[in-house]
């Protein structure tokens, strides 16, 4: 009678701690890789294009920040490359694409963008990211299951870098060490980044 009894409050644990879990739904992303998004791009030759799978639950009490930082010869730009900020949907759930594009990244009139479900900023030109003769290379910093974003919490999603040298290591962007590593000597580096708040709407 006893270990039913155990049993019993075992499980009613468990259930109410899936129930707060679900109650809390964090916000998941997952790398939406060879997507339309990413082969039109590639298609009309238009540049870089880093595609996620975008899962915003409570997204009316929710906040996204979703940003470029810059860094030349291993120091920090003051600004990011661009940003882009929205939350307190009408709609208590969102889900679609988010993501960064870069047009023309070794020109000297390069434009960006970024987008996410039902939000997105124009294309606008910034200044000489990378040189014409630099090696590039873009990579997700995400593996390939999706993940849970934890509120308040800022998220490497991808990494874009140059060099002016002939070679490039191949890199695990999982691990923030390495991107520490990256950024010390690559001549450019650009880190995609997100983080998701709570923020009640104002009345």
């Amino acid at each position: 009678m006893l270990k039913k009894h155990l049993s019993f409050l075992i499980l009613m644990a468990v259930l109410f701690l899936i129930g707060c879990s679900a109650k809390q739904g964090l916000p998941v992303i997952s790398i939406n890789e060879n997507s339309d998004y990413e082969k039109t791009f590639a298609d009309l030759s238009l540049g870089v294009l880093f595609d996620f799978e975008f899962h915003l639950p409570h997204a009316d009490d929710r906040w996204v920040t979703l940003w470029v930082e810059e860094y030349r010869n291993g120091a920090k730009e003051t600004e990011p490359l661009t940003q882009l900020s929205y939350g307190n949907s009408p709609e208590q759930v969102e889900k679609g694409n988010l993501g960064f594009g870069i047009i023309n990244p070794n020109s000297e009139d390069p434009q960006v963008f970024l987008y996410g479900p039902g939000v997105k900023s124009m294309p606008e030109q910034v200044k000489t990211i990378f040189k014409q003769d630099m090696m590039t290379s873009g990579e997700y910093a995400l593996g390939e299951d999706e993940v849970e974003l934890n509120l308040g919490e800022t998220k490497i999603l991808a990494v874009y870098r140059g060099t002016s040298g002939n070679s490039m290591r191949t890199i695990d962007f999982q691990d923030e060490e390495t991107i520490d590593y990256v950024i010390e000597h690559e001549d450019t580096v650009l880190l995609l980044k997100i983080k998701v708040e709570e923020k009640k709407a104002e009345q």
